[in-house]
């Protein structure tokens, strides 16, 4: 088998890279070298070739998962005109919904990567790149009255209860209840 270009090399670390962020935030980040290179269409081989480590996979796909956050986020400000007060609340009506509760690999990297941040070891670029993102996410939550924290503990408290108890019709109360504080919040 020949060797690819590099064209091609780049485009299966990007591939990569991609099934990472959503199986991560899907499985969690024990997701096994071998099942993570079949999801992404690719050999076990290959992996060495263009990672480091599966660490240093776990620091990229984080990394990912917060960049389409923050591409959500200017998204939702670009959509209302640059305001502010409606972007927040069409990004918490979306994160607070069941699309978001039954769709993790596509959804916020704050909620579906927490508890693998708060085991692995605390070395990992990841860490980084997680506290930074949540700080950010934060910071574009917060109001001239609200914390950004607050709103965002209460975001993520509500999706991840709905998450854990979604055969059950507390889950949609549980973030119907969430909407409504942050709604009469503003």
């Amino acid at each position: 088998m020949g060797r690819v270009s590099q064209a091609q090399a780049q485009e299966n670390r990007r591939r990569v890279v991609q099934t990472a962020s959503r199986l991560f935030r899907e499985q969690g980040t024990h997701v096994s070298v071998a099942d993570l290179m079949k999801a992404a269409g690719l050999t076990h081989g290959g992996f060495y070739k263009q990672f480091a480590s599966k660490e240093a996979l776990i620091d990229e796909a984080t990394a990912h998962a917060f960049e389409e956050l923050a591409e959500r986020r200017t998204a939702a400000l670009e959509e209302r005109t640059g305001r502010r007060g409606a972007a927040q609340q069409a990004l918490i009506d979306a994160y607070l919904s069941v699309q978001h509760r039954d769709n993790p690999a596509e959804g916020c990297p704050v909620a579906a990567l927490a508890h693998d941040m708060a085991r692995e070891p605390g070395s990992l670029e990841a860490h980084r790149v997680y506290a930074e993102g949540v700080g950010d996410f934060a910071e574009f939550l917060a109001t001239g009255d609200e914390d950004g924290i607050t709103r965002l503990c209460t975001m993520l408290g509500a999706l991840v209860l709905a998450r854990a108890t979604k055969d059950s019709p507390l889950s949609e109360e549980i973030l119907a209840a969430a909407r409504a504080v942050l709604t009469e919040a503003d």
